[in-house]
């Protein structure tokens, strides 16, 4: 089949909620790609940052062969030889007390949000049916109905509705925000350390520390979603680690398995975890063996390779670079480790949209976020000369595509 009729087979049956390039992929190694006539493409998108340590991993790979041999899934009706493992292991790297896995991000921010509300109506003894959760502005935790109830992004919600009360949407960054909106009933903020899907927005230095005390001095639970910023994408094994912050829960998922399989948890303290009981939680294929099995060694090659310290140094000479980069439709760039934003100005032609598809022709795949920013978040194992290759390409784009008119 030639890409054409894959692309009209997708838009006839498929449900069109995506809006990818053209451009059909069908294998990877690393931080390459190839699509279904063998042209080859760096990936800088890291499938949304599942893919931290590149694709097709061999040692998770292996893992993951070997375990899908012996015992793929058992139901939580029993015990299986993975689980603990897997609970100590990521509870050990992430500092965490108790572990609750689930499959999605999504899923496992929902898991938060029931177990805080519980939280709230048996240890602060919040009136039944009255705890609130305080969001930010522009955030994104996932697709639910739940969810999206609490985005500012009308894209997401019209028409979705009704939605489930108890939420307070705040600017994000802004602390004075955050303990105006506490009151008694108040049971936990949910933060991103990072809004990766806003563009790639950084908080003022010291705002997680912050936000920490604030928490802690009102009795509220902190709730850190680094399912895009978490394992080694922002140049620490987690965003929370630049500001040595210990947050009462942390949601995972994405990279826990290195883009192998649906894996994620909830990790945090046994207060804020033991409110569940048998029955009152659970998911058909969290905690199975195939997926801890995948996730161990998702975590143990992160580590042992040093991921996390090359995402730093490799970030750091990424941005620098770009900063070089002279076009008069560039607004800003910023990023931390490899979680990189492009901003254009918002009146460039064809928005970021079309400076990711001109990318693609040069060979470099990436996606654009909120109309006029472009996300660059390759594989945490790329190397300087990859990167080196990539700046070719960038700045082959920003020059023939016209730069408009100065806005400095």
């Amino acid at each position: 089949m030639k890409m054409l009729e894959y692309i009209n087979l997708e838009n006839k049956f498929g449900v069109r909620n995506y809006k990818p390039l053209d451009v059909v992929l069908s294998r990877g190694k690393g931080i390459w790609v190839w699509d279904i006539d063998g042209r080859k493409y760096l990936d800088f998108l890291s499938s949304y940052s599942a893919v931290n340590q590149g694709h097709c991993h061999p040692e998770i790979f292996k893992t993951l062969s070997d375990q899908a041999q012996k015992l793929p899934i058992i139901s939580r009706a029993f015990r299986n030889d993975q689980l603990p493992l897997f609970y100590k292991e990521i509870c050990d790297l992430t500092k965490s007390e108790k572990v609750l896995p689930m499959n999605t991000g999504a899923e496992a921010v929902e898991t938060a949000l029931k177990a805080v509300r519980k939280w709230g109506y048996l240890k602060k003894n919040v009136p039944s049916g009255k705890a609130e959760i305080i969001v930010c502005e522009h955030n994104f935790h996932g697709r639910t109905t739940t969810v999206v109830g609490f985005s500012s992004d009308e894209n997401s919600k019209t028409n979705f509705g009704p939605f489930t009360p108890g939420f307070k949407i705040i600017p994000y960054g802004n602390t004075g925000a955050l303990e105006n909106a506490i009151t008694g009933n108040t049971v936990a903020f949910l933060v991103e350390p990072i809004q990766g899907e806003a563009g790639v927005i950084i908080p003022p230095e010291g705002y997680l520390q912050k936000i920490r005390d604030i928490c802690t001095k009102n009795k509220i639970l902190l709730i850190l979603d680094e399912i895009q910023t978490g394992f080694g994408r922002t140049g620490r094994l987690f965003a929370k680690d630049h500001e040595d912050v210990q947050p009462d829960l942390m949601l995972v998922g994405k990279a826990l398995s290195g883009g192998f399989y649906p894996v994620s948890a909830v990790l945090g303290t046994e207060e804020a975890l033991d409110v569940f009981e048998p029955g009152q939680h659970g998911s058909t294929f969290g905690g199975n063996p195939l997926a801890c099995a995948t996730a161990r060694a998702a975590m143990r090659v992160l580590i042992e390779e040093k991921m996390a310290e090359n995402s730093a140094k490799m970030g750091k000479y990424f941005i620098d670079q770009l900063n070089t980069i002279k076009n008069k439709r560039i607004k800003e760039i910023r990023g931390k480790g490899l979680m990189i934003g492009v901003e254009l100005y918002s009146d460039t032609p064809g928005g970021a949209r079309k400076y990711c598809e001109m990318l693609k022709e040069y060979g470099l795949l990436c996606k654009e976020t909120h109309e006029n920013i472009i996300r660059f978040t390759p594989p945490l194992i790329i190397q300087k000369n990859d990167i080196d290759w990539a700046l070719e390409q960038i700045e082959t784009v920003f020059r023939n595509l016209l730069p408009g008119k100065c806005k400095c």
